[in-house]
């Protein structure tokens, strides 16, 4: 008896050793997954490695079009958090239940502006019946889709509001996202782009020929949420770090504007 008592004292001590050991092998696999407009990814990589002592680690951010990381979301792939460069995406997921929707929040604004490569000669004034088609000329107008890329989605508003959509929709070269359509500016396959002004200040391969006026285009609303299925227990802090006084300056240095009050 004595014995096998020892046995079984022996077998649930190693048994609680495995499990204690298994325990930071857990927390590495909880790390905050974060699926982020393409537009996003100079500012929020620095606010990632600014929240790393906050949050306990940097948490993982997957970068593309707000449409194409929708509808990973809604195909099942897994992430924490959800930001989005428009409120219509970020709608098509908390009409699916795929959010919290207690946890969204309005975070972040922008501009779309109009550039050329940085020794182009254009120059313009954007406003009511400027002539866009002259100058693109024979070349093409990057934008992102604009069916489904939010850039792309202001940037055809604006052109249709001021008049210019329908003699430069056959120029247009639509791009997967804004970083695409971005580089085919900078590197000269196209002779004038719509993107956002933090793009192209993050680009120093282009310059902003102009500013669409906000009045021609929806807001444009970056807003963030919680994913109904996130599994990392560091969501709700990394969530809360991106309203931070520290992330506001890092996303402004960027050129973004804040929306969301700092924690």
């Amino acid at each position: 008896m004595l014995a096998r008592k020892g046995s079984t004292t022996i077998a649930i001590a190693g048994l609680a050793a495995m499990l204690m050991a298994a325990v930071p092998a857990a927390h590495a696999d909880d790390k905050v997954v974060v699926f982020a407009a393409a537009s996003l990814k100079d500012g929020l990589d620095a606010v990632n490695k600014a929240c790393e002592a906050d949050v306990g680690e940097a948490a993982t951010i997957s970068y593309a079009a707000s449409s194409a990381l929708a509808r990973q979301i809604e195909s099942g792939a897994p992430a924490d958090l959800f930001i989005s460069a428009d409120l219509d995406w970020m709608k098509y997921l908390a009409d699916r239940k795929l959010t919290k929707p207690e946890t969204q929040v309005k975070l972040l604004g922008n501009q779309i502006v109009l550039v050329a490569p940085r020794d182009s000669k254009v120059e313009t004034r954007i406003e009511k019946g400027f002539d866009l088609a002259k100058l693109v000329g024979d070349g093409k107008l990057a934008m992102g889709d604009v069916k489904a890329v939010p850039a792309g989605k202001y940037g055809k508003a604006a052109l249709e509001s001021l008049g210019a959509w329908s003699s430069v929709e056959g120029k247009v070269a639509q791009a997967e996202n804004v970083r695409a359509a971005l580089k085919l500016v900078s590197t000269g396959e196209a002779a004038l782009g719509i993107v956002y002004a933090t793009d192209a200040h993050a680009e120093p391969g282009v310059k902003v020929v102009g500013t669409f006026p906000a009045g021609t285009h929806p807001p444009i609303i970056y807003p963030v949420a919680q994913l109904a299925d996130s599994k990392s227990r560091d969501t709700p802090a990394f969530l809360k770090c991106l309203q931070s006084a520290k992330a506001g300056e890092l996303f402004k240095a960027q050129g973004f504007t804040i929306l969301a009050p700092s924690n």
